[in-house]
């Protein structure tokens, strides 16, 4: 796991597109990942900008969701598939059909579940996922006490990751579903580069757990201590409860650039 502080998120947000951007000129047909939430913002608007700049291009590559609201109806603004098209897809060259995302509005859940975990497999699987992390340490919807072996499946909503979502639905907390598709934690793992983004001092317990705790399905982000390629990107404020900080800080300053993240 690497870890690199970078002074706010726009700056985090940089790096990442700088490593997309690369991946994408090696293998256009790239496989990503994508998040919702406001962790990914900046890097999603620092990839349009780069796009409409001619630097990148998405329209061979593929991309899937890691999780959606059961029982939003399809017009829903805060439909996971209309999130992120509005923040992201929708703004770039992803070809029709390329961005695919689980089925909460049908009507057997368990199947829909099995069959996006088909769909990730039959692609080859994730090259670069995009995560962001909750001041409770889910990843996707992997609330507190998440099988660490678990795969896409339906979960229930913790009171504390309704009020966090609330802000997206008017303040109002009985707005927001009590259920969820998300992938799960191995499935997560089985991303081949894992790059997790998080800013501001309501992240920092979380990210100081996810970095220098124990792995455990309380935190169910530590999990990601055993990836082989984990880079978290935090700006100061998210890196504040790291004992570790200056050493992670001395790393990434001797760090060969040809490395990349």
């Amino acid at each position: 796991m690497e870890v690199v502080i970078q002074p706010d998120a726009e700056a985090g947000a940089r790096l990442v597109a700088d490593e997309i951007e690369q991946l994408l000129q090696a293998r256009p047909d790239a496989v990503l990942g994508l998040a919702t939430g406001s962790s990914p913002l900046a890097v999603y608007a620092e990839l349009i900008r780069r796009h409409q700049a001619g630097r990148v291009s998405f329209a061979r590559a593929r991309a899937f969701t890691l999780d959606e609201y059961v029982g939003l109806p399809p017009e829903h603004p805060e439909r996971y598939r209309n999130v992120i098209e509005r923040d992201f897809t929708g703004q770039v060259d992803f070809a029709p059909g390329a961005v695919q995302g689980p089925d909460g509005s049908a009507a057997d859940l368990p199947a829909t579940c099995a069959a996006y975990e088909a769909a990730i497999a039959a692609a080859g699987g994730v090259d670069l996922q995009i995560l962001g992390i909750g001041t409770d340490g889910h990843i996707a919807f992997n609330e507190p006490g998440s099988s660490l072996a678990s795969r896409t499946r339906i979960k229930t909503l913790t009171e504390q990751t309704r009020r966090d979502n609330a802000r997206f639905f008017g303040g109002d907390v009985d707005a927001v579903p009590h259920h969820c598709l998300t992938q799960g934690l191995a499935t997560i793992m089985s991303a081949r580069h894992v790059v997790l983004v998080a800013s501001g001092t309501g992240k920092a317990e979380a990210v100081h757990q996810l970095v220098e705790g124990a792995v455990s399905a309380l935190w169910p982000a530590t999990i990601l201590q055993h990836h082989p390629h984990v880079t978290v990107l935090v700006d100061e404020d998210a890196a504040s409860r790291l004992r570790l900080a200056d050493y992670f800080r001395q790393v990434y300053a001797a760090k060969p650039a040809w490395q990349g993240l």
